[in-house]
Parts: C-alpha cells; structure tokens; sequence
C-alpha cells in the first residue's frame, strides 16, 4: 500500500469519540449550538408521538433542561445523546 494513502486512513483505535467530532464538526458550522429543542420539536424529529416525547423528556439518561414548567433540551446535548442511542443500538 502507497504511504500517502495511508494518511487519509482513520484509526478508530485513536478516534473512539469520533462520532462526538462528527457532531462537534456540525455544530461548529451552525449559527446557535446551544438553540433549544421543544417535545414538539423532538417528536417530529423522532417521528414518535408527543405522548412518547414527553416520556422521553422524563428519562435520566436524556439531557433535559427544565426551566419552570417548560422542558427543553439544547441542540448540542441532543445531537451528542442521538449518536449515542445509534451507537447502542
């Protein structure tokens, strides 16, 4: 094999947090990392329904911000806990 295409090979043994660079690369390209999510807006994106959404709003391992009544949850965190949940499963 050419040593100059060996450069352009990743090593995963080097990268286990590649999927969070891939995310962290995203949110360096948007305006508003830290935007914030309604249920309505997770739902839609889940394509589940608004009952599950809030289901899901109310597990510990999903980054939930509450602030009085309303539950949301920044575009950062969400995008980090959905590879996650990929990478899982």
């Amino acid at each position: 094999m050419d040593n100059t295409n060996q450069s352009n090979l990743i090593d995963t043994k080097e990268n286990k947090n590649q999927s969070e660079q891939i995310v962290i690369n995203y949110l360096s390209k948007i305006n508003n990392p830290f935007k914030t999510l309604s249920v309505q807006e997770v739902s839609k994106d889940l394509h589940i329904g608004i009952n599950q959404a809030y289901d899901l709003f109310k597990q510990s391992d999903f980054p939930t911000i509450t602030i009085g009544k309303r539950k949301m949850v920044t575009l950062a965190s969400y995008l980090l806990w959905k590879m996650h949940k990929k990478e899982v499963n």
